[in-house]
């Protein structure tokens, strides 16, 4: 689930865009990200100009919490919930990965921002996790980079609530295991291989504090609380417990001072949500302020056509598959 700070209780994801250079986004911010490194992405010479070199990426926060990415591409992907050839379809449809079947990064110096909720609801779960593990090892030795943004059912899977989880995730979990195993327990070796290995065998903000209570701290205690290293402190910071919103959302929408207020709070220009799948594809609301991208395409939601949102020098639009075929795209420009 995605939205702003109403009060909620669990940690979910948000991506934020900035404008600190006129109307060209230039910088992110996520919530609940899952990456755990701060690091500064030199490689940046442009592919469009050639010969004319961008600025770095640069990461702040340790988990990520803003990323500074001055003249880049950046394309964001809604829910995924465990459907691998919908998330290479809308991979593919962004971009950034190849299709002939060989996995690569494509992207060049685009900022991939995939909005959490790949877990349940699909047999695919590891091996999604492993295509963008590996897109992002190939994306930083290009310039680019991929992000992830934990969801309320990541969330939900760590704290041991597997209602939504489908049995063939189940299975995977146990083959996983199998090839780790065979991997001599090189975890890194066998997650970013998984996705090649499971083919071959099978065929932005919600905190109870709001914003003032601080991204990074929100960031860092639930990174704590996923590894295990932190139950007690979040328990007694009642991030992960009741009260909260029953739809945040609704929330949002009927009231915009809400989110003017949490727009200028974080010195942000935008806002890119999941969550709530959209029966009429991508969309925004108050003057494309926000982009609600999550359009069901997983088997196990709506089954419906993937749609990602690219933001390109200030630019927001829709790319989506026309209903004969994914191979031909439509555009629909939202700004």
């Amino acid at each position: 689930m995605a939205s702003v700070p109403l009060g909620c209780s669990l940690p979910l994801r948000t991506l934020y865009l900035s404008s600190r250079q006129h109307k060209t986004f230039d910088a992110i911010c996520c919530c609940a990200s899952t990456a755990s490194t701060a690091h500064s992405l030199s490689k940046r010479a442009s592919t469009e100009n050639p010969g004319e070199s961008l600025k770095p990426i640069v990461v702040h926060g340790d988990p990520p919490t803003f990323v500074t990415a001055p003249g880049c591409r950046i394309v964001a992907i809604g829910d995924l919930h465990g459907d691998l050839d919908k998330a290479r379809c809308a991979l593919q449809m962004a971009g950034v990965l190849s299709s002939d079947g060989r996995d690569l990064w494509v992207g060049g110096q685009t900022v991939l921002v995939q909005l959490g909720d790949i877990l349940d609801r699909g047999d695919n779960e590891i091996a999604i996790l492993s295509l963008l593990k590996s897109l992002d090892i190939q994306a930083k030795a290009n310039g680019g980079a991929v992000f992830q943004v934990n969801g309320n059912h990541e969330t939900m899977n760590v704290e041991g609530d597997f209602r939504y989880v489908d049995q063939g995730a189940f299975d995977e979990c146990a083959d996983f295991l199998e090839h780790l195993e065979i991997c001599n327990h090189n975890w890194e070796e066998a997650f970013i291989s998984w996705v090649g290995v499971s083919e071959r065998s099978k065929k932005s903000i919600i905190c109870s504090a709001a914003v003032e209570y601080g991204i990074e701290r929100i960031n860092r205690e639930v990174s704590y609380w996923m590894k295990g290293l932190a139950w007690k402190m979040i328990i007694q910071k009642s991030l992960l417990l009741p009260p909260r919103v029953k739809n945040p959302e609704l929330c949002l929408l009927s009231d915009p001072s809400i989110l003017q207020e949490t727009l200028q709070a974080l010195g942000a220009k935008g806002m890119v949500v999941g969550h709530t799948p959209q029966a009429t594809g991508v969309n925004c609301e108050f003057n494309c302020r926000i982009w609600r991208i999550d359009v069901g395409m997983s088997r196990g939601v709506l089954d419906s056509r993937p749609e990602v949102l690219e933001i390109r020098e200030g630019r927001a639009r829709a790319i989506r598959s026309k209903r004969d075929g994914y191979s031909e795209l439509q555009v629909v420009d939202y700004t």
